[in-house]
C-alpha cells in the first residue's frame, strides 16, 4: 500500500535481519536521517517538515509493523512526525507507548521530541507482551557511536550518606534491597521503630527519620535528580517522592544489597 509514497518519502527498506539500531547506523547517513526498526524489519528516512512514518500492527496501514499478531496493539498505533527540525512520536492508538524512564505516552497528549541517537518504544501487548520498536536519529555529526572496548570503564556516580542516612535508607528501602516485585517505602512509624531496635541509644522517631530523609530527597534534588519534589510529582503525592529517591539511590549504586547487612546490626 505504500509502495508509492515510500517513493515520495524516500523511505528506504530495513530487513527483519537488520542489526539492532543500539549498535549505531551507517556513517553515510545525513542528519536528521530517522531509522525505525521492528521484529519485522523497518524503514530509514530523511528528514522533512511533515514528514509522518506510522508504525502499528496492521502491515497495509503502516510504514513499520509492530506487533502484527496481537491484536491488543493499534492498526495505527503510533506516529513519527518531523517538524520544526526535529522528529517527534506520538500515540493514536488505545494503549499508551512507555518510553525510556518509564514515561508512559497516550492518545491526545502532545507529542514528545526524540534526540539524536538511540531511543527504544515500547508497545504494551496481550498477557504482560511488550512489543519493542527502536528508533535512531542521525546526530550533526552523522557518525554512529565510537568503539570504546578498552577504555576505562566510567564509575556510576553515587550520593555521599552519613552513617545515620544510610541505616535509615536501608530500613525505608528494605524491600528494593531485597528486589520485591513491587517494593514499596515502609511507613516512618514503621521504619523509626525498627531503627529504635537495631540502635536504641540513637533516639529513632518517625519525625526524625522524615526530617532526615527529606533532608536526603532535597540534596539530590539540588544535584539535578528529577522527581524528587511535590513541585515534579504533583498531587496526591503518596509513596512517590521516597519511592523515586529509593530508586535513585539504588541506580546510582549509592545502596547495594549487601546493606542489607545492616539490618542484622552490623558496621553501624
Amino acid at each position: 500500500m505504500y509502495d508509492e509514497q515510500d517513493k515520495d518519502l524516500e523511505v528506504r527498506r530495513l530487513s527483519s535481519s537488520h542489526d539492532s539500531l543500539a549498535f549505531g547506523v551507517s556513517s553515510a547517513a545525513p542528519p536528521g536521517t530517522l531509522y525505525a526498526l521492528a521484529t519485522l524489519g523497518g524503514v530509514s528516512v530523511r528528514p522533512k517538515d511533515g514528514r509522518t512514518i506510522l508504525f502499528g500492527r496492521n502491515r497495509e496501514e503502516v510504514h513499520v509493523c509492530v506487533g502484527g499478531d496481537d491484536t491488543k496493539v493499534s492498526r495505527v498505533h503510533g506516529e513519527l512526525v518531523y517538524r520544526e527540525r526535529r522528529w517527534e512520536v506520538a500515540t493514536t492508538g488505545k494503549l499508551p507507548i512507555r518510553l525510556p524512564g518509564s514515561r508512559m505516552l497516550f492518545r491526545g497528549e502532545e507529542p514528545i521530541p526524540l534526540g539524536d541517537g538511540y531511543t527504544p518504544l515500547f508497545v504494551r501487548g496481550s498477557s504482560g507482551r511488550e512489543h519493542l520498536l527502536e528508533i535512531y536519529v542521525v546526530g550533526p555529526d552523522g557518525q554512529r557511536p565510537v568503539s570504546r572496548h578498552r577504555d576505562v570503564t566510567q564509575p556510576p556516580k553515587t550520593w555521599r550518606l552519613s552513617s545515620a542516612e544510610r541505616l535509615a535508607l536501608v530500613v525505608l528501602g528494605q524491600r528494593y534491597l531485597l528486589h520485591e516485585a513491587r517494593p514499596q517505602p515502609l511507613a516512618w512509624r514503621q521504619a523509626a521503630d525498627q531503627l529504635a531496635e537495631l540502635a536504641p541509644d540513637d533516639g529513632w522517631t518517625a519525625k526524625r527519620v522524615e526530617h532526615l530523609v527529606v533532608a536526603v530527597r532535597t540534596r539530590l534534588s539540588r544535584g539535578g535528580v528529577p522527581g524528587l519534589t511535590r513541585e515534579e510529582v504533583g498531587e496526591p503525592v503518596g509513596n512517590s517522592l521516597n519511592d523515586n529517591l529509593l530508586r535513585e539511590l539504588m541506580l546510582s549504586t549509592t545502596l547495594v544489597p549487601p546493606d542489607l547487612a545492616l539490618l542484622d546490626g552490623d558496621d553501624f
